[in-house]
């Protein structure tokens, strides 16, 4: 299934894409998509559904985020070799992890909001994994059986404030708008293999990222298990991937980053696409 929220900010509805690529209505099964419907049983319930019985939505508008009250964003840095080359910085032994906090997330074509002062800020194109089942300690092989989905993720960083001023990443991940995610949760029986996905990003009609998660250093069952190790993982949680390489920092001969009014463009197979437009500050388009 590829499930979606639509409507204004704050008052998204949840939906469905059916099997012709329409919008259905699920407004009347569920009041909305949360962590709770990316269970085991929440999703049986949701696949027995006559797609076809279900309101069409003509035009469905905004889309919001996939599901609402996502309780942990983790992320995973430098896990593609090529990446970490261009950033200048070794080949980790284990997963670099770090956090995004929940109040970065948009939907997938909403604004791109700078934040006061940056000069750094820049994309990455990365997968997402959502949790559908509660995971501590799990194995390896097991791995898989507690993901709800995979979606999209614009990893937006400040490198500034990432990199220059001391600390940890969080501080230049965690920007208002940093975080877009969607348009769709597509569950993972849809997903034939998720070490086999092509990535791509596009700045001003520009394609600055291509690349495959075949080339993840860490894949997506070893990075459950790792994490799981850390923090007991939810129903809910998301967690992205890492980027490939192609992003401002790395650009030759000097990093190119982004300023208001450039447009990006991302997308991964079989997930969807993200159109975002760049702002410069302004507290309404957070709000709004």
């Amino acid at each position: 299934m590829k499930l979606l929220r639509h409507g204004p900010k704050g008052h998204e509805r949840p939906a469905l894409i059916d099997s012709d690529g329409q919008v259905r209505d699920l407004s009347a099964v569920i009041a909305d998509l949360r962590a709770e419907s990316l269970t085991p049983a929440g999703l049986a319930r949701l696949r027995a559904l006559d797609a076809s019985k279900l309101p069409v939505v003509a035009q469905p508008g905004r889309v919001g985020l996939p599901w609402a009250g996502c309780g942990k964003f983790v992320a995973v840095g430098l896990n593609y070799a090529d990446h970490a080359a261009e950033a200048g910085l070794p080949v980790p032994a284990e997963p670099v992890l770090f956090t995004k906090p929940t109040s970065c997330m948009v939907g997938a074509n909403d604004a791109v909001v700078l934040p006061q002062g940056s000069s750094k800020s820049d994309w990455e194109v990365e997968l997402g994994i959502v949790i559908g089942s509660k995971a501590r300690y799990v194995a390896e092989a097991d791995a898989l059986q507690y993901v709800a989905g995979y979606c999209i993720v614009n990893d937006l960083s400040e490198r500034e404030y990432q990199l220059e001023r001391g600390g940890t990443w969080d501080k230049g991940k965690g920007c208002d708008t940093f975080g877009p995610v969607g348009p769709w949760l597509v569950t993972a029986d849809e997903v034939a293999d998720p070490q086999d996905l092509a990535l791509w990003l596009d700045v001003n009609g520009r394609r600055w990222q291509q690349g495959s998660t075949r080339t993840m250093i860490f894949g997506v069952a070893g990075l459950v298990a790792y994490i799981s190790r850390f923090m007991t993982l939810l129903p809910g949680d998301l967690i992205t991937t890492g980027t490939p390489p192609g992003v401002g920092l790395g650009a030759k001969p000097q990093p190119v980053f982004l300023k208001p009014g450039d447009v990006m463009a991302l997308g991964i197979s079989g997930l969807g696409e993200q159109h975002q437009v760049v702002h410069a500050w302004d507290a309404a388009l957070l709000d709004g």
